[in-house]
């Protein structure tokens, strides 16, 4: 009986994971540019779910959560599995900060302290392993050069 609950479980957890539409996200570093398949979180609903419930993703994968209109984002890991790497980016582009290693479905508040239009998820460790940092730059359609 005990099995039949874990996999009911567990086949709830696998539905509750929402895809979203990918796009490529090319990111600038000293050693050169990085793109990641990037799904895009770019309303409420899609920015509140976020990477929530998901138990694995690839290293040149990612999450990029944008708003039209900067502002100062809180981030917080409830309901995700993964660790993260989040890059607080700014409306050009910039990576302006990078909070790395993020602690699985912790509720503590995680920001830049400054307005950004755009939060880069990477697998945690990511962002070190590729030379990703803040003075980075991220291109893509939304962020004007």
């Amino acid at each position: 009986m005990l099995l039949i609950t874990a996999g009911a479980a567990q086949a709830q957890t696998s539905q509750d994971v929402v895809r979203l539409p990918v796009e490529q996200v090319t990111v600038t570093t000293e050693k050169g540019d990085i793109t990641f398949a990037t799904e895009m979180a770019t309303d409420d609903k899609t920015r509140s779910r976020g990477l929530m419930f998901r138990r694995s993703m690839g290293e040149r994968e990612a999450m990029l959560f944008h708003w039209p209109t900067p502002r100062v984002v809180s981030m917080w890991m409830r309901n995700t599995y993964l660790s993260l790497d989040m890059l607080f980016v700014t409306a050009d582009g910039i990576v302006v900060h990078i909070e790395a290693n993020t602690v699985p479905q912790s509720l503590d508040v995680l920001s830049a302290g400054r307005e950004v239009s755009a939060v880069m998820e990477l697998v945690a460790g990511t962002a070190a392993k590729l030379g990703i940092r803040p003075g980075s730059r991220l291109k893509h359609r939304f962020f004007r050069p």
